[in-house]
């Protein structure tokens, strides 16, 4: 493999061993197995990488197709939507549909959203920050979405889509919380439970029970708490590490835990758009201070790279999905490998996970002007 051109970054957390998440909804699974075109997307074993890093398994968890879909963001959308709807029916609520169904995105969870509305017969209308490829929006107008394309960053497309939804049967499914609205991104982190269970499952094929570590790719967090709620709630006894990745120039959960609380950073246009958020969502945050390992940052070189690198091993890897890769080749070959390996209980019997959030269709270059 090529030589890395940047410096590892890392930040460890030392997680209460004592906190306990909440355990996922048991429908979810069942749910996603009865929608057209479920089938678990392949866990690959990659020995090359393994060597190189020094343990023993790697495996990238590998999301380039979902439910028709270049991404995991399906699972999380489907199950919201679903669960909304089915709440909706039961309260006997008085706002008469069709609904709207708003979000903001870099391209993956409008997609997403606008899907799974247009298969509920419902409208959709996607936000997008400044500089999502054309083809990105354009994909999302293809699921039959309007797309409004706002003049700032993620955060200011979140705060345009939250005005909309104030209106008459417009309904927000947003992935990240904020006062008052915990619900929805709750429903969208328990769908993504069964990316985890899966993974459970081709595991135990193989003779693994666990991962020692896995690496998630993180924008608002809602994916790094679903892997948290897994991993950490009452009914597993396992002690698998779990560590967050990001591009250095939207690392708003490196900078939380490194303060202590959560902060928001200024972003800037990066190949990894779904993972360019500056603020953690607050509902993601009570687990990633309490049950977290640490937080990894990587560039857009090394992510790049690393995207190139796993598809010669026949892994089709955006470069939010490449990202893990490039974040851990950093910091095992850097000068603190010793104390991190340490941290997170890594030797060379060791079995790594890491998710492929996104193939390469989900995420072109982004534009810079």
């Amino acid at each position: 493999m090529r030589p890395l051109t940047t410096a590892p970054t890392w930040f460890p957390n030392h997680r209460d061993a004592n906190w306990t998440a909440p355990d996922p909804d048991p429908r979810v699974r069942d749910f996603h197995r009865g929608l057209d075109g479920y089938a678990p997307t392949p866990l690959t074993e990659l020995p090359l990488i393994a060597t190189e890093l020094g343990v023993a398994g790697f495996f990238a968890k590998d999301e380039s197709h979902r439910l028709g879909l270049p991404a995991f963001k399906a699972l999380g959308a489907s199950w919201a939507i679903h669960r909304f709807l089915e709440e909706h029916s039961a309260r006997g609520a008085s706002e008469v549909g069709p609904f709207t169904l708003v979000t903001a995105s870099d391209g993956n969870h409008g997609r997403a959203v606008a899907r799974f509305a247009r298969r509920s017969g419902h409208a959709a209308t996607i936000f997008v920050p400044h500089g999502v490829h054309v083809r990105a929006i354009e994909a999302i107008r293809a699921e039959g979405a309007q797309v409004v394309q706002v003049d700032g960053n993620y955060d200011d497309a979140v705060h345009a889509a939250a005005e909309m939804a104030a209106d008459a049967n417009t309904i927000l499914v947003q992935d990240t919380a904020r006062d008052g609205y915990v619900e929805v991104p709750a429903w969208i982190v328990d769908g993504y439970n069964t990316l985890f269970t899966e993974i459970d499952e081709q595991l135990g094929a193989v003779g693994v029970e666990d991962p020692d570590l896995i690496a998630i790719p993180t924008g608002v967090g809602s994916l790094l708490q679903a892997a948290l709620h897994h991993y950490r709630h009452a009914d597993r006894s396992t002690d698998t590490a779990v560590v967050a990745v990001e591009p250095d120039t939207a690392a708003s959960v490196f900078a939380s835990i490194a303060a202590g609380q959560p902060v928001t950073v200024d972003t800037a246009t990066t190949v990894m758009a779904g993972l360019n958020c500056g603020t953690v969502s607050p509902l993601a945050w009570p687990a990633i201070t309490a049950g977290l390992d640490g937080a990894l940052i990587t560039t857009d070189a090394d992510a790049t790279r690393a995207a190139h690198d796993l598809a010669a091993l026949g892994v089709d890897a955006g470069p939010c999905g490449a990202a893990p890769l490039a974040a851990l080749r950093a910091v095992l070959a850097g000068p603190d490998a010793g104390a991190i390996r340490h941290h997170v209980g890594l030797t060379d019997t060791s079995t790594v996970v890491v998710v492929i959030t996104e193939g390469t269709d989900a995420n072109p270059v982004h534009r810079t002007d």
